[in-house]
């Protein structure tokens, strides 16, 4: 009887019962705990500047909405994280434990059409919300992206935020994001796939089993500036704080990820 689960929302088979599932959980519950003694980069060596690149699929004709897009991206990122590859000694482990060895960077990119499909078959883990698909992939040095990626573009790689946002549901997780800050779709994307990996660094081990076997479903809800300011504080509730490269003040607080609404 195989302990496999195959998410509808997912491409990949999660086998969270196995060793390498809670291997990888508490890899990442390391890299967290411990973040003050890595996190080191030196331009002058290209090897430790760092990155895991996400793909959003933006078609021209009747493009997704944008917290679907984000909320897509973020259970993609968590997903190539707790991958139960990223819990063996081969490629996806080691590439991850380089990521997590020094800034924790990602590059969001525009595709859609043959660039989106030619990217599905690359070390990674795609997935979908409403229709609404991102990919995220292994990390790697930035200067040694895969070619059929690094074709994708990083400009121009926004959406408008939506009239009407759906309420959170449920008992899903939430990542708020402070939509006072006017963030790209690529920026916010960056940051809410940071939220994911957070947030399941920070939740007990059959917590995260559970969430897992759901595909990592969560919600994304972009909040005005006072009302995030409130969700900062909540009881369980993990904030992320930009390093400040692009488009927002170093330290900014861009968004907050509870296990619940």
């Amino acid at each position: 009887m195989t302990a496999e689960t195959n998410p509808p929302n997912l491409d990949v088979d999660l086998d969270v019962t196995s060793p390498e599932f809670k291997i990888a959980h508490d890899r990442l519950v390391e890299v967290f705990a411990h973040r003050s003694a890595r996190g080191t980069e030196n331009p002058d060596e290209p090897d430790t500047v760092q990155a895991m690149q996400i793909a959003l699929n933006l078609p021209k004709q009747h493009p997704p909405s944008r917290h679907d897009l984000l909320a897509a991206a973020a259970q993609a990122v968590v997903a190539v994280c707790l991958n139960p590859q990223a819990g063996t000694d081969g490629e996806w482990s080691a590439a991850l434990n380089r990521w997590y060895d020094h800034r924790i960077r990602k590059v969001t990119r525009r595709a859609r059409n043959t660039g989106w499909q030619a990217v599905q078959n690359l070390p990674g883990v795609t997935s979908s919300v409403h229709g609404a698909q991102a990919r995220a992939f292994i990390p790697s040095a930035v200067h040694e992206v895969e070619p059929l990626i690094r074709k994708l573009q990083i400009k121009g790689t926004d959406l408008p935020l939506a009239d009407h946002q759906p309420p959170p549901r449920a008992d899903t997780p939430t990542i708020y994001v402070d939509a006072g800050l006017g963030m790209s779709l690529g920026k916010a994307a960056a940051q809410v796939g940071h939220g994911s990996m957070l947030l399941a660094a920070h939740q007990p081990f059959d917590w995260v089993q559970s969430w897992a076997r759901r595909g990592f479903e969560l919600c994304v809800v972009e909040t005005d500036p006072d009302v995030f300011a409130q969700l900062v504080d909540a009881p369980g509730a993990v904030t992320i704080r930009d390093i400040g490269y692009t488009e927002v003040a170093p330290n900014t607080a861009t968004v907050v990820a509870s296990p619940r609404p």
